[in-house]
């Protein structure tokens, strides 16, 4: 096996995919428990199995009270309203938490992009510097070659017999 993933922990992290060099990948990736958590969670509470689950619950047990298979919360559902309630009480700060991360993360990609912008940038700046040290050399090697042309021809018109017309 290669190194990569061997360990149970580093499985765990990378969930079988090779780990992230990117700045941003790399910070959250060693975030702490609490907000991995409240990432995972607000992630759930937001999915249609979430909906789906929350949905069969509260048939089952809006269904089950009116038809009396069991008589613990009858209408108008006290107890279902206080786990509402309870639910809502715990999502809002978890899905406040996730929001800030993802703002932080949002910024540190936008930041860490800016960054390698900057360095493309001045790489084109010095490869354009290049090209154009380079065309002022061929400009001066072809004022060369013209110059050594027009030598050679006066020297072969002038030393030699000319062509009478």
């Amino acid at each position: 096996m290669s190194g990569q993933g061997s360990s149970p922990a580093a499985g765990r992290r990378s969930h079988g995919r090779a780990p992230s060099r990117h700045p941003v990948n790399m910070a959250f990736e060693h975030a702490p428990l609490g907000a991995r958590v409240a990432d995972r969670v607000t992630g759930f509470m937001g999915s249609w199995a979430f909906i789906a689950i929350q949905t069969v619950i509260v048939t089952i047990w809006i269904g089950g009270n009116v038809i009396l298979l069991f008589n613990f919360d009858p209408a108008p559902f006290i107890l279902l309203n206080l786990a509402f309630s309870t639910q809502a009480a715990y999502a809002a700060p978890l899905i406040l938490l996730a929001g800030n991360r993802q703002a932080l993360r949002d910024r540190m990609t936008l930041e860490h992009a800016a960054a390698e912008t900057d360095i493309e940038e001045r790489q084109n700046l010095e490869l354009l510097h290049g090209n154009r040290e380079i065309l002022q050399r061929i400009e001066g090697l072809e004022q060369r070659i013209l110059q050594l042309e027009k030598t050679i021809l006066e020297r072969l018109g002038g030393g030699g017999a000319s062509p009478a017309g």
